[in-house]
């Protein structure tokens, strides 16, 4: 049901990628290319990873896409969750808990101590499936982004 997401996948990575921001209502702010996905992925200096989840037949349901961070605290690195996603007439199948499930079995292999992602506070389905697994909300701390405008003016 799972497997590593190959180069011919960088197409559908997009589209998917692209369906879950228009479902996250931010269409307009996508605008990643294939070549970048290509590049991040599967470049000569990958900054990325990614797994394709499958149906029955082989066709792609859903993909993970992630990357290592660092726990300063812990001194070991972990994984950060940039997109989980499976299309919506394979949701309930078991796609969302195998991509999370691969991603933590990478983790407990490798000696990582920390998954981690983040959700939009709407995202009730998503909430609840999470918190089923197990996983809690770090409700002490903000996300907070520089982009733009705001990213541009500080770094001149």
């Amino acid at each position: 049901m799972i497997r590593d997401a190959t180069i011919s996948d960088i197409p559908v990575i997009h589209q998917m990628v692209r369906e879950l921001a228009d479902y996250e209502k931010c269409l307009d702010e996508a605008r990643a290319t294939e070549d970048q996905l290509r590049e991040a992925l599967f470049g000569e200096h990958p900054a990325a990873f990614a797994h394709i989840a499958q149906d029955e037949s082989g066709s792609p349901v859903g993909f993970s896409l992630w990357f290592l961070n660092f726990s300063t605290w812990r001194g070991v690195h972990g994984i950060y969750l940039e997109d989980l996603y499976v299309r919506p007439e394979a949701r309930g199948g078991g796609h969302g808990k195998a991509l999370l499930t691969e991603l933590a079995r990478i983790c407990v292999a490798r000696g990582y101590e920390r998954l981690e992602w983040s959700v939009l506070n709407w995202n009730t389905p998503s909430i609840a499936f999470y918190e089923s697994l197990g996983a809690r909300p770090q409700d002490e701390w903000m996300v907070y982004r520089l982009t733009d405008e705001a990213l541009a003016g500080l770094g001149a």
